[in-house]
């Protein structure tokens, strides 16, 4: 699936969003929550590799247990830096390490400091250290912040750690303009070079590093770092593919689980292909709240009837399709079906987007100016004004191609599944369906697959879901809370995606009273 990045776009300024979980675009775009999916229904039996571990610390693993960090300045006031080793590989430590960025910023006081609250924006792929510094070191509740040393560490393969980097700008910009709706067997063979560049280009780079960037080795470097913090338990906030990592780790390590929030979560049970099948209905749903609201404003340009609006913005992608339209982009990039659909894409994360999605479409249908949509898409890529991208794409296909077997093996498959997802999905279903051919092609194979995580023995996790969430649908913070034996589910009603920090006083007072004292909210309470 594919994930979301962690900043907010412009029409947020005032939160961080999290790392969005999005496996469809992840084919082109790097796909966000959850990974490639099998041919098959796999069993939802626990993954052999979940099993939860020894509680005692591997003699072979004493050593990064007991390292030292070296905090020294990061050059953001207020916040301290460190590099934390862990083995590359856990079945081989001795054969070498890998080095990976954490970012603290220290209890503001008062009140008695309760230990290190870790965070993770989501992706796979989103900036940890990136998240922590521009929202949640500074925006998280002062009373959370006062008792807690907020801490983050960017995962193996993820922007400061060691990244894996795959194209440069150019080919990262033809790759993101490739059409996601191929029409003819020329469409398709480029489609697939796409990805088959991608995956090269990634597989070029770093060849050992990408058998060791699953979700599961992530979750054991935080219990390194947890213990390196000289915390008894891990107490933790995870949003999107956050939650999968947290989940992981509690499935790894139950006696050293804490107070652990998941927001937004993932099912862990599912394989790829039902992921990402689930999140494009996600994404219908929220473009439908989208667009009851676009018909009630003045300037919507898709009609005035709610029904109507996807089929206006379908017969827009579908004219873009045929002739992109000018941007005025220093690089010349023109706005076509891909860009736009992202653009549009994008701005479901959040509500307070809406207005900006509106004017973007507006001066698209109506000026012929695709700068606010193209503005949007890179926004959702990670794209600078220099054409420079983060590696949010790039690690998102990394983590998802080796936590679960690809969604699908050829075009045909794809082809086959289109009435499914295009049913899922009227708007983006077809271009989902075809994103999810990305792991198709990855050089690595899959070591994980689709699991239920119960985490036996482990203290009372909160598990968040929102109704209208896009990129991670209700049902899956359902069936998470479902598997986990010690979970208390605690709903947002509402639009958007994750729901902490979002402007629910009662979701925000019911995880700050877990976080400062301990006390979960009772099972299946419901905000507003």
């Amino acid at each position: 699936m594919h994930i979301r990045r962690p900043h907010p776009t412009p029409a947020q300024p005032r939160r961080a969003r999290a790392a969005g979980a999005f496996l469809a675009t992840a084919a082109l775009v790097v796909s966000a929550c959850s990974t490639g999916g099998s041919t098959t229904s796999a069993s939802p039996a626990a993954a052999p590799a979940l099993a939860a571990l020894p509680q005692a610390t591997p003699d072979a693993l004493a050593s990064y247990y007991g390292q030292k960090l070296a905090w020294r300045s990061c050059g953001v006031p207020g916040f301290q830096c460190a590099t934390l080793k862990a083995p590359l590989d856990y079945a081989k430590p001795e054969e070498g390490d890998i080095r990976l960025a954490v970012a603290r910023k220290k209890a503001t006081g008062p009140g008695e400091r309760i230990g290190s609250l870790l965070v993770n924006p989501g992706g796979p792929g989103g900036s940890a250290v990136g998240y922590l510094q521009a929202y949640a070191g500074i925006g998280y509740p002062a009373e959370v912040r006062a008792r807690y040393d907020m801490v983050a560490v960017d995962p193996r393969g993820v922007a400061r750690s060691e990244p894996v980097e795959c194209l440069d700008g150019p080919d990262m910009d033809t790759y993101t303009q490739t059409d996601l709706t191929p029409d003819d067997g020329a469409e398709q063979s480029a489609l697939v070079d796409a990805y088959k560049k991608l995956a090269e280009g990634c597989g070029a780079d770093s060849p050992e590093l990408l058998r060791h960037v699953s979700t599961v080795e992530a979750a054991r470097d935080m219990d390194i770092l947890r213990a390196v913090l000289g915390d008894e338990r891990l107490t933790y906030v995870g949003a999107s593919y956050g939650t999968f990592l947290g989940a992981t780790y509690a499935g790894l390590f139950p006696q050293r689980a804490g107070r652990l929030v998941l927001d937004g979560a993932m099912d862990p049970s599912l394989p790829a292909r039902r992921l990402n099948l689930d999140q494009t209905a996600g994404f219908e749903t929220a473009f439908k709240a989208f667009a009851r609201d676009c018909v009630q404003q003045p300037d919507c340009p898709l009609g005035t009837k709610a029904d109507k609006v996807g089929d206006n913005l379908k017969a827009f992608f579908e004219k873009l399709d045929a002739q992109p339209i000018p941007t005025g982009d220093a690089d010349g990039r023109k706005l076509g079906e891909s860009l736009a659909t992202i653009g549009v894409i994008a701005a479901m994360y959040d509500e307070a987007a809406w207005a900006q999605l509106r004017e973007a479409l507006t001066t698209a249908m109506k000026e012929n100016d695709g700068a606010g949509l193209l503005v949007l898409a890179d926004s959702y890529y990670e794209r600078d004004a220099d054409g420079r991208y983060s590696n949010l794409m790039f690690a998102n296909a990394a983590v998802n191609c080796l936590d679960l077997p690809a969604a699908f093996d050829t075009p045909e498959q794809v082809r086959d599944a289109l009435p499914a997802f295009e049913k899922a999905s009227p708007v983006f279903g077809e271009g989902l369906a075809w994103a999810s051919l990305n792991c198709a092609y990855w050089p690595v194979a899959a070591t994980g697959e689709p699991h239920r995580i119960e985490a036996q023995g482990a203290a009372p996790i909160v598990v968040v879901g929102t109704t209208r969430d896009p990129a991670t649908p209700y049902r899956w913070a359902r069936a998470l809370a479902s598997q986990l034996t010690s979970a208390r589910l605690l709903t947002y009603e509402g639009d958007g995606h994750t729901a902490y920090g979002r402007g629910s006083d009662c979701i925000d007072r019911t995880i700050n009273a877990y976080l400062l004292r301990g006390t979960p909210p009772t099972d299946r309470k419901r905000c507003s």
